[in-house]
């Protein structure tokens, strides 16, 4: 068994880096709702780029899926012969894979919730910040379509640079941010941004970045009320005793003695949620998705679903608490590993995922606002390099971003 979730988890490795009662299995999520626009703003346009890994969106594109994420020297680092030994992985592993997504209803969720999402956000934000409307919402993916590549030039169609410039927004969907994952989307937006623009002058697009959000009082308070609902599903003589597992994807040791605030930005999220939620239950952070001999960042989620059971704790929540929609590590491994293997699917329980929830829409779209209002180009935090960070490519991805003036120890 710890054999073939290894080989399940190595190709998770990106995300480093919807329910029945009994089951916890979730076939595609939960059906997307319609979206409406209503742009009436007098100045713009604003493009909102929302920043991710991306999921295969079916089968047939696991194998090219897969191939970009072992090849992405940022994310699972392999050394002179990155491309050569990442395609030969993916390769091994499409077959497996494509049985994976096939269980979840035959791809990943993830772009059906990502442009619903930004396309809500603008929705609100042509309302509430007329003076930067109309905003047009953007995906731009590091390892499935629509790739950064592809949404760049789809800016280009839409007017935006080519000698007649204008502004977007890059909005990781990353709330806490990391190197292997935030950092790595944003290398590679300025990759395609030096290509297909060249020199930053007059004419060209105009970029900000909203780079992290850990504790945005929106994002809390979703995470809360998700939390709050599955709690009502037991008893209430048992639901204050139901311990909370925060479950986040783990990264190698080596990343984090290397610098990289992820643990810090999501031990913090946890820590609001606790508190908007008054401390009501006990609770843990662990981590998933961990893969071969090298040491990860521990507790794991499954072993420690796996050793509170055999203590006799067998009320558990698993909170995807670093996610911002369902995909595979909810929808297979959380609810089909995780809870399907606990022996105990309907007394160990996990939280829906964000999705829709107009709670979390709203808090996208103040942090929009917000940003948009400022003026800032990045938070200070960017600029900032991991003390143990070897990497030119971020040097040089952080010089442009935050700009020069606020790069620190690159």
């Amino acid at each position: 068994m710890a054999a073939r979730r290894s080989v399940a988890h190595l190709t998770r490795t990106a995300g480093a880096l919807a329910h029945c009662p009994t089951t916890q299995i979730r076939s595609f999520a939960t059906p997307v709702p319609p979206v409406t626009q209503n742009s009436v703003g007098s100045k713009g346009p604003t493009a909102m780029v929302f920043l991710n890994m991306g999921g295969p969106s079916t089968v047939d594109e696991v194998g090219d899926f897969l191939t970009r994420l072992f090849q992405d020297g940022d994310l699972i680092p392999l050394g002179r012969l990155q491309n050569y030994i990442g395609t030969f992985i993916s390769t091994r592993r499409t077959p497996k894979i494509q049985k994976q997504y096939a269980e979840i209803g035959g791809g990943s969720p993830i772009r059906k919730w990502s442009e619903y999402q930004n396309a809500e956000m603008c929705k609100i934000l042509d309302r509430i910040s007329p003076e930067t409307a109309p905003h047009k919402p953007y995906v731009a993916f590091r390892y499935a379509n629509p790739l950064t590549e592809e949404m760049y030039n789809k800016l280009f169609e839409d007017g935006f640079g080519n000698g007649k410039g204008g502004r977007a927004v890059a909005f990781t969907q990353y709330p806490q941010y990391s190197c292997s994952t935030t950092g790595s989307s944003l290398n590679e937006l300025w990759k395609w941004r030096q290509r297909l623009e060249g020199k930053a002058g007059p004419g060209t697009i105009n970029w900000s970045v909203i780079d992290r959000w850990p504790v945005h009082p929106g994002l809390v308070d979703a995470f809360a009320s998700n939390i709050e609902k599955t709690l009502a599903e037991y008893p209430e003589e048992r639901r204050s005793k139901a311990v909370l597992l925060f479950s986040a994807h783990s990264l190698p040791m080596t990343v984090v003695n290397r610098g990289d605030p992820y643990p810090a930005e999501v031990a913090a999220t946890v820590y609001a949620v606790m508190q908007r939620l008054n401390f009501s239950n006990p609770y843990r952070l662990c981590w998933q998705s961990q893969v071969g001999p090298q040491p990860w960042l521990g507790p794991q989620t499954q072993t420690s679903v796996e050793e509170y059971i055999s203590k006799g704790q067998k009320d558990l929540v698993l909170i995807p608490i670093a996610f911002t929609s369902d995909h595979i590590e909810t929808l297979f491994e959380l609810d089909k590993e995780v809870i399907g293997e606990s022996g105990h699917a309907d007394t160990v329980k996990r939280v829906e995922s964000l999705n829709g929830n107009p709670i979390f829409i709203n808090a996208l779209a103040d942090l929009a606002k917000s940003h948009l209002d400022s003026g800032i180009s990045c938070s200070y935090q960017m600029g900032l390099r991991c003390p143990g960070c070897k990497s030119e490519r971020c040097t040089e991805s952080k010089k442009f971003f935050a700009g020069a003036q606020n790069t620190v120890a690159v």
